[in-house]
């Protein structure tokens, strides 16, 4: 049970690593997922997601401590459980943040982390549907495609214009701002997760990778200062696996942080109580969470070709399920989130700060509330938000879940962000593209003073699911790892994966989180 690198998750950054270096045939690497196997049709299936997202079924389904900034009310954390991560749960939509993003990165100090210097590592990933150009990649694992656009998509793009945003057909490209139709990680009508471009095609192909499901990591094993191995619970019993040259942590924004502070690793303060010994100090480790606060606006439509509950419905879902047997098209093959926008709540700034997801169907807190009928939705997320959370021990069992506390709507200028985007999307519900479908407001209709829609705010508003920054990046007092993603003062020890971002990027993480593993990698393989 010894291997020279030990990646501990094979989530978004995990199976990167694995893949990129189980290439070299003259070392030997250990992938752990506490997971099961990405066995489920619903993972493979882009519909599903509207399943798994409100249940347990490959899905930690964490919950956050009480949320002042919500009127106390509690989150919901949804994350992958399974291989592929929560590459294998998300939205599939492929962004990568705006370009500044990474500069503000560098300029933190960060050396090597700019737009120009993570570009090559976005395209040396990407297989992108039109071809290679500046700013794509066509030779990479991850394929990056077209969503399906349903007629409701393309008029919310239509809508958008009419109320004065421009068109975008490509936010990836020069200028983020506008309106549009996303890309997505999904080929050939079935999800393309990380698991099943990284990992699927190689796993049984090397003979130097090992792939252990089911496999809890418990703790990061350490003689003084030095990594040197991991214990892992695997299918009921307990391993020692040793680690030649370096141990890896990818188990994400909420499990990397967890794992160290269950090492020893953190602050002294955060681990007395749990009686766990202090091994290092490093006080940084859990704080600065960041995840972008989010409200859904739910509209009703009698369109029963949206998905959603009705006997008419009900008939179509089925030819589309048949379509979707037959041809891979169709509603199953669809993310639901086909188009949306990143626009500015102030012409001023100097980039968009709010993003939207226009999603066809009904989605009530997190899919767990379900209506009769049919219906669109609206996401709108704060970018850039002020709130700064964090994330520590409930117990010593690593089987326990993560205390979660992202401070949603803690700062008043993320309400006031959120305020003015909520306003910009219901304006554009209401253009004349968007009439045929005949939408009801659910639950802000009438409401049109800021006081009654910052109650709805506060009675709505939850995460997006892009946690990110606990075990930041820098060289700071509360910086938990360098520039090249060593956790600082501790030797032969990494993380790679969300936690690492110092700053939250303008859009969804899960491109980010990708780039950042190709980038580590590189470094891991020649021990810079």
């Amino acid at each position: 049970m010894e291997f020279d690198y030990i990646i501990v998750g094979a989530g978004s950054a995990g199976c990167v690593l694995a893949n990129r270096l189980s290439a070299n045939p003259n070392v030997h690497v250990c992938l752990l997922e506490a997971g099961p196997k990405d066995w489920s049709p619903l993972i493979h299936t882009p519909l599903g997601v509207a399943a798994i997202l409100p249940s347990r079924h490959v899905n930690w389904a964490f919950n956050t401590v009480p949320q002042p900034g919500l009127n106390g009310r509690i989150g919901y954390q949804p994350r992958g459980q399974t291989l592929g991560g929560s590459s294998s749960i998300n939205g599939m939509i492929y962004i990568r943040g705006h370009r500044t993003d990474f500069d503000d990165w560098a300029a933190l100090g960060n050396a090597d982390w700019s737009f120009d210097d993570v570009l090559p590592y976005f395209r040396q990933s990407e297989h992108h549907h039109a071809g290679a150009s500046a700013l794509h990649g066509s030779t990479g694992e991850l394929y990056v495609g077209k969503a399906q656009s349903h007629p409701a998509s393309e008029a919310f793009i239509a809508a958008a214009v009419a109320a004065g945003h421009r068109y975008n057909p490509d936010f990836n490209g020069i200028e983020q701002e506008g309106v549009g139709p996303y890309e997505v990680t999904i080929r050939n009508g079935r999800r393309w997760s990380t698991a099943t471009a990284f990992l699927k095609p190689i796993r049984d192909q090397r003979q130097n990778l090992t792939v252990l499901t089911d496999a809890q990591a418990e703790r990061v094993l350490l003689k003084g200062k030095k990594a040197h191995g991991v214990q892992v619970r695997h299918k009921g019993k307990s391993l020692t696996l040793q680690a030649r040259k370096e141990v890896l942590v990818s188990a994400g924004a909420f499990g990397s942080p967890q794992l160290l502070m269950l090492s020893g690793i953190g602050a002294q303060g955060d681990l007395k109580p749990h009686g766990i010994a202090l091994q290092h100090e490093l006080p940084g480790v859990g704080q600065n969470l960041r995840d972008h606060p989010d409200v859904v606006q739910c509209y009703r439509s009698p369109d029963s070709t949206l998905p959603g509950f009705s006997l008419k419905g009900g008939l179509h879902m089925g030819k589309q399920l048949l379509e979707y047997t037959r041809k891979k098209t169709g509603t199953f093959a669809s993310n639901c989130a086909e188009a949306g926008a990143f626009l500015k709540t102030d012409p001023a700034l100097s980039r968009p700060d709010i993003q939207l997801h226009s999603i066809i169907s009904l989605v009530d807190d997190h899919n767990r509330t379900l209506h009769w009928g049919h219906g669109l939705s609206c996401h709108v997320c704060v970018l850039r938000p002020k709130s700064v959370g964090s994330v520590g021990l409930n117990s010593a069992n690593p089987a326990a879940p993560p205390r979660i506390d992202p401070n949603l709507l803690g700062h008043d200028d993320d309400l006031q962000t959120l305020l003015k985007g909520y306003r910009i999307a219901r304006t554009i519900a209401e253009q004349a593209p968007m009439a045929p479908f005949k939408l009801k407001d659910m639950y802000s209709h009438g409401l049109y003073s800021d006081e009654q829609l910052i109650e709805v705010l506060r009675k709505r508003t939850d995460t997006i699911y892009h946690p990110v920054g606990t075990c930041k990046m820098g060289n700071d007092d509360s910086a938990v790892v360098d520039d090249r993603l060593r956790v600082h003062g501790i030797e032969g020890l990494r993380v790679v994966d969300a936690s690492i971002m110092p700053t939250l990027v303008g859009g969804n993480t899960n491109a980010a989180t990708i780039m950042i593993a190709e980038r580590a990698a590189e470094w891991i393989a020649s021990a810079c």
